[in-house]
């Protein structure tokens, strides 16, 4: 069994002092991809300790922003690190090739898209991430065992957002952001959070902090994992990990967990 963990952690030092060591204590997963760091490459370890965990991460130019990392105990063959160029887009995606215990090897990815801002340069800047992640999950649907998990920013159909009468023209829910998703998984990708998760509504992923959103459970889905067929057919289970109360949680993610079969 092979346990995958995918979560937004809004800041690891605040996720780490909220209660995260815990969560990762229960929970043991055997790959951990993070997404809003928001810290320097030198930090990692203090979090992660290098002597059992394979590190893999990509800082955002821009300081206190974003940021994706790659936490595996299976040891690390290779790293690729980030798509296109510019400061708005590092700390967007990090891939590595992990060895397998049969040998084989799985490609993981940790993604951060953007959130964007309609009528701004963020949300330009969004949909031209989306086109180098459209590229790259082209690139990498080549018959290959690989899991890409992160935040998406992109809640895709009605059942992945509470309010999404009220959502039809933000960002995050825009027809055009959801188009996206639409070629993703018409192009071979599944969606392992919805195929195993049930029709919905939710499991939602993310709460907004203001009123009372999380007790209200008005959230979205917007954190996925999503794998090519040779690892799909083996995935057994996804759990969203939600607080209990909204006083326990760490970040205002959810982790994302998907246990594979191998």
């Amino acid at each position: 069994m092979l346990t995958i963990a995918t979560v937004n952690v809004n800041g690891i030092r605040a996720a780490w002092r909220k209660g995260m060591p815990a969560w990762l204590a229960e929970r043991e997963p055997d790959v951990v991809l993070l997404q809003e760091v928001r810290a320097p490459d030198e930090m990692l370890p203090d979090f992660f300790d290098p002597d059992t965990w394979d590190l893999a991460h990509q800082a955002s130019e821009l300081k206190g922003r974003a940021g994706v990392a790659i936490a595996s105990r299976l040891a690390m063959q290779a790293v690729r690190i980030g798509l296109g160029e510019g400061a708005t887009n590092t700390g967007r995606w990090v891939e590595a090739d992990v060895a397998l215990p049969d040998g084989e090897l799985l490609t993981v990815a940790s993604v951060y898209i953007h959130s964007g801002e309609v009528g701004t340069p963020k949300q330009d800047d969004k949909y031209a991430f989306l086109d180098l992640a459209t590229q790259r999950l082209a690139e990498l649907a080549d018959g290959r065992r690989v899991v890409v998990g992160g935040d998406f920013n992109v809640a895709h159909r009605e059942v992945d957002i509470k309010n999404w009468k009220g959502n039809l023209k933000s960002a995050g829910f825009l027809p055009e952001e959801r188009a996206y998703l639409d070629r993703w998984f018409e192009s071979g990708w599944t969606d392992l959070g919805r195929a195993l998760g049930g029709d919905g509504p939710g499991p939602y992923t993310w709460w907004s902090n203001r009123g009372k959103a999380f007790d209200n459970d008005a959230g979205w889905r917007i954190d996925y994992q999503i794998a090519t067929d040779p690892l799909a057919s083996r995935a057994v289970e996804a759990t969203v990990d939600r607080a209990p109360a909204w006083d326990q949680r760490w970040s205002d993610h959810a982790p994302l967990v998907v246990t594979y079969e191998l």
